[in-house]
C-alpha cells in the first residue's frame, strides 16, 4: 500500500507543470497561457505596451523560437553564461521564476540572431558614396554635424540697420561694422549640433563671413567654421549605421521567410489572426 500511494503523490506532483493551457506550439514546442503572460510583463518592463500585447507577446515567442532553431544550424546559439551576463545589464528588476526564464529566452534569440546577422547578412551589404553623402546631408538638416562654427548674432536689428551692413574682412571687422552702427553683437562658440534647430537651419549653408538675411529682427554671421576630429569618423559611422539598418531589413525579410516555413498552431482562437 506504501508503495501504491507513493506513486499517486508522485504523479500528483508533476500535474501542475501541465496545467497551464498550451495557447500555440512551434515545430512542436507548446507555448503555454502563463508563457505569454510572462511575455507581456517583461514587455511592459521595457516599456513595450499596445493595445494587443497578448497577441504581440505570443509573435515575440514564436520568432525567438524560430530564430532559435535557424542559429543552431550555424552554432550560433551563445551560452548560458553569455546570456545571463547580459541580462544583469538589462536591469529589469525582481522577475518571477517564469517571466525570468521567459527574459533568458528572449535575450538568447536576440544575441543568436544579432550573431547570424553579423555573419550571413551584413558582409553582403554594400553602402556606396553617393548613400553615405545622402545620410550625411540629412544627418546635418536634423542634427548637425560635428563641426565647430564661430558665429556672430545681432538681436533687434531695425530693417534699415540691416541694409546697410557690409561684408566683412573676417570676424573682428563684422563685429566693428556691427558696433559702428549701434549694434550690441554677440559672439560665440559650438558644435553645429549644438545649435538650435533655427539657428542651425539658418547658417549650416550660410557662405561665410555674409550676413544672413533678418528673421524675427536677428541677424547672423559664420565667422569661421572647422571639422572636429570626430568629425573624420563620421563617415565610417554613417557607413556602418547604413549598412545595419539595410541589414536588419534584410533579416527581417528573412525571418518572415524562416516563418512561413515553420510549423506554428494556433490552438486559441483569441490568437488567430
Amino acid at each position: 500500500m506504501k508503495k501504491i500511494f507513493f506513486i499517486m503523490t508522485s504523479c500528483l506532483f508533476v500535474l501542475p507543470a501541465f496545467g497551464a493551457s498550451v495557447v500555440a506550439s512551434v515545430n512542436g514546442k507548446p507555448i503555454t497561457d502563463t508563457d505569454i503572460t510572462a511575455r507581456t510583463t517583461l514587455m511592459a518592463r521595457q516599456g513595450q505596451t499596445s493595445t494587443d500585447n497578448r497577441r504581440q507577446a505570443l509573435q515575440n515567442i514564436i520568432d525567438d523560437n524560430v530564430k532559435l532553431a535557424y542559429a543552431s544550424n550555424f552554432g550560433a546559439v551563445p551560452d548560458d553564461k553569455d546570456v545571463e551576463k547580459e541580462l544583469k545589464k538589462m536591469n529589469l528588476g525582481e522577475l518571477s521564476a517564469s517571466e525570468k526564464a521567459m527574459a533568458r529566452s528572449a535575450l538568447k534569440a536576440e544575441i543568436a540572431w544579432q550573431i547570424i546577422v553579423a555573419r550571413t547578412v551584413l558582409p553582403t551589404i554594400e553602402v556606396s558614396k553617393e548613400e553615405i553623402a545622402s545620410e550625411k546631408a540629412e544627418l546635418a538638416k536634423e542634427h548637425g554635424l560635428p563641426i565647430e562654427m564661430t558665429i556672430v548674432r545681432l538681436v533687434d536689428v531695425p530693417a534699415e540697420v540691416a541694409t546697410k551692413l557690409t561684408k566683412p574682412k573676417n570676424c573682428d571687422d563684422a563685429i566693428k561694422i556691427a558696433e559702428d552702427l549701434g549694434g550690441v553683437p554677440q559672439k560665440f562658440t559650438a558644435l553645429q549640433y549644438e545649435l538650435s534647430a533655427d539657428i542651425r537651419e539658418r547658417v549650416i549653408n550660410l557662405p561665410k563671413l555674409t550676413w544672413s538675411p533678418v528673421v524675427d529682427k536677428s541677424v547672423l554671421l559664420v565667422c569661421s567654421s572647422k571639422k572636429t576630429a570626430e568629425y573624420g569618423k563620421l563617415d565610417d559611422i554613417i557607413k556602418q549605421n547604413a549598412m545595419y539598418k539595410q541589414a536588419m531589413f534584410v533579416a527581417d525579410q528573412q525571418l518572415k521567410q524562416l516563418r512561413r516555413k515553420a510549423v506554428i498552431v494556433i490552438n486559441d482562437d483569441r490568437y488567430k489572426l
